[in-house]
């Protein structure tokens, strides 16, 4: 696999180190070559090496996040200072606040739902490898691909969608819903620290419909109608297992020790989303490549400016700016 430095992105790069309000940084050589992004599914880059250095937190290597050297060279007070205020981690005063927001009615929600989409994943399973038929086996490799595209889709929209609007003041979305964006932006390495509820209840919760209309289908459609639509149901089956397990590919790509080989070699071959090339997206400020499931369709939406069209047309509506709330709990560092 070809490892690649990388030239500027796009117009929006231009802003990123006023937007974070960060002095650039100097790294060392070593620092440097661990952060090579891989070029697997990414013909035109759209971060440089340094960017990635400079903005976001090194998250193979924590603790060195605090204490960059600045390009002039680092005074005693300039690395005094950085080391009492921290870029991004546990130590970052807002991701103190935001962690402190996770609520036991938070949790009660995550458990039911995860319990709930975990029976009706084995049922919709027992009813789908009932209506197999050997003849049908093209459709289901179709319908995995669709539903792996569709998941992909819907992780970058719905990522997208909170990263970028609302604030963790709305009531009810915002604190139960919009604080785990806002906390894993100033502390990317938080999810590797939470269970498999926290990880993924709310993904859970958003294959909840599809598998419950799916079990729905199976028990009053006849037979003939459900040989009819079996590619379908398989599609709809594989989009939310796909859906509900984001969160988990997700949690891996933050995860720098201790992953199951199996995982380590999906990541590594691109099937699911790979660890460097989710790095992109976690440069401030966090403007690109929201697609988490396979990442598969991050450079064709970025090449054709998808997320950045969409938000000239909303702020030009509304005058919202887009990351408002996001940038207020990154600057939260004393």
């Amino acid at each position: 696999m070809d490892l690649i430095s990388l030239p500027p992105c796009s117009r929006r790069l231009e802003l990123t180190m006023a937007t974070a309000n960060e002095q650039p940084t100097a790294l060392s050589p070593a620092s440097t070559s661990a952060i090579k992004i891989s070029t697997t599914f990414l013909k035109t880059p759209v971060k440089t090496d340094q960017e990635i250095l400079q903005n976001s937190m090194l998250e193979d290597d924590p603790n060195s996040n605090t204490i960059l050297a600045s390009i002039g060279g680092p005074t005693h007070d300039n690395r005094a200072n950085l080391e009492k205020r921290p870029r991004w981690g546990p130590q970052h005063k807002g991701a103190q606040e935001l962690a402190k927001l996770y609520s036991n009615g938070k949790r009660t929600q995550e458990l039911v739902c995860v319990y709930i989409c975990i029976s009706l994943m084995l049922l919709n399973l027992g009813l789908i490898l009932r209506h197999f038929r050997l003849e049908r086996i093209s459709n289901v490799v179709v319908a995995a691909i669709f539903g792996i595209l569709t998941a992909d889709f819907g992780s970058g929209l719905v990522h997208w969608g909170a990263d970028t609007w609302g604030s963790v003041d709305l009531p009810i979305v915002g604190k139960n819903f919009l604080r785990p964006f806002r906390e894993h932006h100033i502390d990317p390495t938080s999810i590797t620290r939470h269970d498999f509820i926290e990880t993924n209840g709310d993904n859970f919760m958003v294959a909840l419909p599809i598998l419950g209309k799916l079990a729905w289908n199976f028990f009053t459609r006849t037979n003939a109608e459900i040989q009819q639509d079996y590619a379908i149901s398989a599609y709809l089956f594989l989009c939310s297992i796909f859906i509900a397990m984001t969160n988990q590919i997700h949690k891996w790509s933050h995860t720098y020790w201790g992953l199951p080989r199996w995982v380590l070699f999906l990541q590594r071959h691109h099937i699911i989303l790979p660890r460097r090339h989710h790095r992109i997206h976690h440069v401030a400020p966090h403007e690109t490549y929201f697609c988490i499931t396979t990442g598969w369709l991050n450079w064709p939406l970025e090449k054709i400016r998808f997320w950045s069209t969409l938000e000239a047309i909303i702020e030009l509506s509304t005058g919202h700016k887009p990351r408002a709330d996001d940038l207020k709990w990154a600057q939260k560092r004393t």
